[in-house]
């Protein structure tokens, strides 16, 4: 490979790292605590928040407009010069000089459209923080605490379920394997170092390290997967409509009126919901639906969300498995023309009509993106065996203390200064590059941790600074076999050419028998074990890249671009 193309490669993966550092370094250096706090809150607190500074800034304008339209717009709502000038355009009319008061507010059509621009402009404020941090390098329980849940086993549930009465071991199994499709649902890349742990006979305690979105985690821990076609009576809709029009405080608990003669047997009533803009589920209207399930999610084998090619909207697609798929070919066909509804968790999520069998593949829309991803993972990851009520929910702090973690990033930051300066002093310029190398490993390894959301926890740092050791070992390795060509009187490119050439495999095997070991350990190990190990194994994969790749192309650089033909790299040769 020649230097240009190594050089391009380098330039790619440190873009690479960039765009996956950027949320990290935003989130944590670059957004204010009281923004940081609105984004880990629910969808509604945003809602009402995006709506009370709205409130806050029309009254603003209206005071304005009243008192001194002429003068500037004030700067913290400046934003809606940019609709305003939209708006402008829209009617054809001519561009204001000065975006006064009165300008701007001309640009708009009513109150109300101001009102909404607001409001638009906070919610997207919120909600795109709120998707930065899901895809930033979270801090682990002992670092800066986390979210911890009690949730309790529904006996009741079980009971149904086995169609009888649990015993002591049944429930023991059930909290076993329920613990277990917990904790593939919240660490799906098995970094994100949940601890979840049997509290009692018939409870589990759950903590989940960092900023963590509360519904979120309430839609893995609630989540029972229940996802089942029904058809809907069209007829029986249109009369339960006209009866809640007539009934308004009718609440229709467990899909039934309070007046059971009003809904025929074997229908059920449902809501239909849509997400709004805020991603908070909307009551649209009613739908009956019968009660008979046409085929429920047991029979999906696999759930995946991708874009609709033409509105971009999220698409879910269960494949079934090949007795589902006769059930619903089955159940399509005898009910073509019909409408189909799919119900989770009691809500009509989307309805359609049938208009052709369907036997392997069903598409279904109606999701928005993360919820679509949730619904897959909880798909993917099977139902839970025994349902689980929340009984316990608040934030935790640090397991360590302050003093604790301040004193261990102090020893981090003190060994990673020790290690530059001798570096530099040991191999003079040679050490500046392993220095470069090494700040470049650590770009790559906290990028590449970023991109998957890891926790970072003190053993994950400790993964981390063991990677120094071994990334300045093997540059250490690969200098000591230059100086060695050096004293036997070659040339700065022929010594460079022979010290790496004769240090590779040297280098190699170092690296590629730990990273067997820190797979296996990824593998076997649990929580903090496992955090270390994956820490460990990225760590070597990023140095091996920045000791062979990225040390080479810069003594290459000075050779052939800059013309030198010494090597700074020990006090003794020149």
């Amino acid at each position: 490979m020649n230097k240009r193309l190594r050089f391009v490669v380098v330039l790619f993966f440190l873009g690479m790292g960039a765009y996956f550092l950027f949320p990290t370094v935003q989130w944590y250096f670059n957004t204010p605590e009281e923004k940081k706090i609105l984004a880990n809150g629910s969808k509604e607190q945003i809602r009402n928040y995006a709506k009370v500074e709205a409130s806050k800034d029309l009254e603003t304008l209206v005071e304005l407009v009243k008192d001194s339209p002429d003068e500037e717009l004030p700067e913290n709502i400046s934003f809606l010069i940019k609709a305003a000038k939209a708006n402008y355009k829209l009617e054809k009319l001519d561009m204001p000089k000065n975006w006064t008061v009165q300008t701007v507010l001309t640009g708009f059509q009513s109150g109300n459209e101001v009102f909404k621009t607001l409001e638009e402009y906070y919610r997207d404020d919120i909600l795109n923080l709120k998707a930065l941090k899901n895809k930033t390098l979270m801090l682990g329980l002992d670092l800066s605490g986390g979210m911890s849940v009690v949730v309790e086993a529904d006996t009741d549930s079980l009971s149904a379920r086995l169609d009888r009465t649990p015993t002591e071991d049944d429930m023991k199994e059930a909290l076993s394997l329920a613990m277990e499709i917990l904790n593939n649902r919240i660490d799906k890349f098995g970094v994100t170092e949940p601890q979840i742990r049997k509290q009692s006979n018939n409870q589990i305690l759950i903590e989940v390290p960092g900023e963590v979105d509360p519904e979120r985690v309430n839609s893995f821990l609630m989540g029972k997967g229940q996802l089942n076609f029904h058809i809907v009576d069209d007829a029986a809709t249109s009369r339960m409509i006209e009866y809640a029009a007539q009934n308004p405080g009718e609440t229709f608990e467990n899909g039934r009126p309070a007046d059971d003669s009003v809904l025929e047997a074997g229908l059920l009533v449902y809501g239909f919901y849509k997400k709004d803009n805020y991603g908070i589920d909307q009551f649209q209207r009613y739908v009956v639906i019968q009660e008979e399930v046409g085929l429920d999610g047991q029979h999906i084998q696999e759930a995946q969300v991708i874009a609709d090619q033409i509105t971009s909207q999220p698409n879910v697609i269960f494949n079934l498995d090949a007795e589902g798929g006769e059930i619903f070919y089955k159940f399509t066909s005898d009910n073509t023309g019909n409408t189909l509804a799919v119900v989770m968790d009691d809500k009509v999520k989307a309805a359609a009509r049938i208009s052709e069998p369907i036997r392997d593949s069903v598409r279904i829309t109606g999701f928005e993106t993360a919820e679509a991803n949730d619904l897959a993972l909880v798909l993917r990851t099977a139902a839970l065996p025994v349902d689980l009520k929340i009984i316990n929910e608040n934030a935790v702090g640090a397991s360590l203390g302050s003093d604790a973690i301040d004193a261990g990033l102090k020893a981090i930051m003190l060994g990673f200064i020790a290690v530059f300066i001798f570096m530099i002093i040991y191999y003079k310029g040679a050490g500046l590059i392993a220095d470069i190398a090494l700040i470049l490993n650590l770009i790559f390894i906290v990028a590449i941790l970023s991109s998957f959301n890891m926790t970072l926890t003190m053993t994950s740092i400790a993964g981390i600074i063991l990677n120094v050791g071994m990334a300045v070992d093997a540059n250490v390795i690969i200098f000591e076999r230059i100086k060695e060509e050096l004293r036997l009187g070659k040339s700065r490119s022929a010594a460079v050419e022979a010290g790496f050439k004769k240090a590779f495999w040297t280098v190699m095997d170092a690296n590629i028998t730990t990273f067997i070991a820190a797979i296996f350990l990824s593998q076997l190990g649990k929580g903090p074990i496992q955090g270390f190990a994956v820490t460990l194994a990225v760590g070597i994969v990023c140095s091996l890249f920045t000791a062979i790749f990225v040390s080479r192309l810069i003594f290459d650089f000075g050779t052939d671009v800059l013309g030198k033909d010494k090597i700074s790299i020990s006090w003794g040769l020149k």
